[in-house]
């Protein structure tokens, strides 16, 4: 514990709060949870092993899975709300955000194909990165977790977020699952257009609802890249006294295979960081996917990638 209040300390002190905001479920992980071994498994070749996911050298470019998972128990392993790949450039002062559909349809590192959300349920991390780097062609560096509830925390230890909602969110059905409401029941939440100040649980209302959007899934993905962003504005109000409290009240709610090493390079991003250097990336239906539905897919509604479109995408963003 004491490792991880001086890794966030000495972010504070060197002035990086903004970029700290992308990755504070990497730095004020539990006790255990730093410096975790990532092995990645083979692709099913004969002969193939299993190795360690070699890490950038320091001050090179760098990529981190972001997964978001609801912890509300309802599932013993719990599927991926959202997954978002973050490239960090340490020279260029440059981050780029692409957000996964939870409900891709594609082959899963374990076997036999399901929506993306499945890949953290079945396997964990692991399964996760092995997924997305074998469908998008890309190589994962890091990996962080965060649940719902540790979401909300991290948010009201900030004092809120502020947004400009553009599309409202009118969900009739969405999750009452939370602070001990009945796992599947379901609840009113409005999320109303133009500026908005949104404590944690408005703010996850806003990010975790899926009906009524007029991009729909997509719309939830440009969403939780509007509140990362909401997020690193507001990181610039912590100081060194809500050190603990932030630990205390996110331990066990992150997980991570950040160490030290990595966050050290987040220094040479912080001080010229600016919104103006981040580049977001939502795979919106049309040039980059399809919607199906049917009996291939289990009956449930699926999102269909168009890889050609995808992997010029990841190619030029994610080399």
């Amino acid at each position: 514990m004491r490792l991880v209040i001086l890794t966030i300390f000495c972010l504070l002190l060197a002035g990086t709060a903004g970029v700290a905001a992308y990755f504070l479920p990497v730095v004020v992980a539990g006790v255990g949870q730093t410096g975790q071994t990532v092995v990645v498994p083979p692709s099913n070749s004969p002969g193939g092993k299993a190795t360690p996911t070699p890490n950038a050298a320091p001050g090179a470019p760098f990529t981190v899975l972001l997964l978001g998972s609801d912890d509300d128990g309802k599932n013993k392993s719990p599927l991926t709300q959202s997954m978002i790949l973050v490239r960090v450039d340490p020279v260029g002062k440059h981050v780029t955000m692409l957000s996964i559909p939870r409900d891709l349809w594609v082959p899963l590192s374990t076997g036999g194909s399901a929506k993306i959300d499945a890949a953290y349920a079945i396997g964990g991390p692991v399964a996760a990165i092995a997924t997305v780097e074998r469908n998008f062609h890309v190589h994962i560096d890091e990996y962080a977790w965060v649940g719902l509830t540790g979401l909300i925390k991290l948010i009201d230890l900030l004092g809120g977020v502020d947004v400009f909602v553009t599309n409202p969110v009118l969900d009739d059905a969405y999750p009452d699952d939370i602070n001990g409401g009945f796992l599947y029941g379901y609840k009113t939440v409005a999320v109303l257009p133009g500026a908005q100040h949104l404590d944690g649980a408005h703010a996850l209302q806003y990010v975790r609802s899926r009906h009524n959007d007029i991009n729909g899934d997509f719309g939830r993905s440009a969403r939780q890249q509007e509140v990362l962003l909401a997020m690193k504005v507001k990181a610039s109000t912590l100081n060194a006294a809500d050190l603990p409290d932030i630990v205390s009240a996110l331990n066990g709610k992150f997980k991570t295979s950040m160490g030290l090493d990595r966050v050290r390079s987040l220094l040479g991003v912080a001080n010229a960081f600016d919104l103006a250097n981040v580049k977001q990336i939502v795979l919106y239906a049309g040039l980059y996917t399809s919607y199906d539905h049917g009996a291939a897919y289990g009956g449930a509604s699926v999102i269909i990638p168009h890889w050609s479109q995808i992997l010029a995408v990841t190619r030029e963003n994610f080399p």
